[in-house]
């Protein structure tokens, strides 16, 4: 399916792997030129090195979305090596503390919003102005599920559920300038590196064989490549009226009706 996406500028956070790593790949394939950031370089150095063939440009950037007084860097480079950004990828996730409320500090917390959210937030503000001038912009954040619902630990199920909210009110309010903004909220995805994947290299076959069983019925783990597609797809004119949504990507996992 050719998405009509040729030549524009996409900046992709925690795109050196994962989830990201696939959105940059999946994009690439319809002509998309990508920045991916990361913290690490080698993994941004082997990320490249699977884009570099899909003829487009790509561009890699070393920076910390979680540290505010990055942020504007991230971005400035982006702009300067590749041009002004049309669609932008909030992927970034992760959690500061994985202990309930109690076990929690307030700044444990704090900084699972700012890798969850405040980042993010001050990316999508600044691809704006660009976006509005120019009557067209995509942005995407990936959530979760236990955004959605209850899951997880209190401070990702909160930054997660803050990161959805904050997504559907800017959608509504930039519509009128033809950005569209979406959430996508992925299920139990295994990729190298990952949680999931973590997950099942630290415990033993029964107690994964029991998750699967309780949790996913698919009878199996997510992949990365559906998510990515996904993300192709919602930054197309194909998407149409599709705004201010957030997506599961789940197998059936999760359990809202909403």
């Amino acid at each position: 399916m050719d998405l009509k996406l040729n030549g524009k500028n996409a900046l992709i956070t925690g795109g050196s792997r994962g989830l990201g790593k696939q959105c940059a790949i999946s994009l690439a394939n319809e002509g998309v030129n990508v920045a991916i950031c990361g913290r690490t370089p080698s993994t941004l150095d082997k990320a490249m090195s699977e884009l570099k063939d899909l003829d487009v440009n790509v561009i890699t950037i070393v920076g910390d979305i979680s540290n505010l007084d990055e942020t504007s860097q991230i971005y400035q480079t982006a702009v300067s090596k590749l041009g002004p950004i049309d669609i932008l990828i909030n992927n970034v996730g992760g959690t500061r503390s994985r202990e309930d409320i109690a076990e929690t500090k307030l700044e444990d917390f704090i900084g699972t919003f700012d890798i969850n959210l405040f980042g993010g937030y001050e990316l999508m503000r600044l691809v704006i102005p660009h976006m509005r001038q120019q009557g067209w912009g995509r942005i995407i954040n990936i959530a979760s599920i236990w955004g959605r619902e209850y899951g997880g630990n209190i401070s990702y199920m909160s930054s997660k559920a803050a990161l959805i909210g904050a997504t559907k009110h800017a959608a509504v309010s930039l519509g009128k300038y033809g950005i569209l903004v979406n959430s996508i909220a992925p299920g139990s995805i295994v990729h190298s590196q990952g949680s999931w994947e973590k997950f099942q290299n630290n415990n033993p076959p029964d107690v994964v064989k029991k998750f699967i069983e309780e949790n996913l019925p698919l009878g199996k783990f997510g992949w990365p490549e559906p998510v990515g597609d996904l993300v192709a797809f919602l930054s197309s004119d194909r998407a149409g009226t599709i705004t201010g949504t957030c997506i599961p990507v789940d197998g059936g996992q999760g359990i809202s009706m909403i």
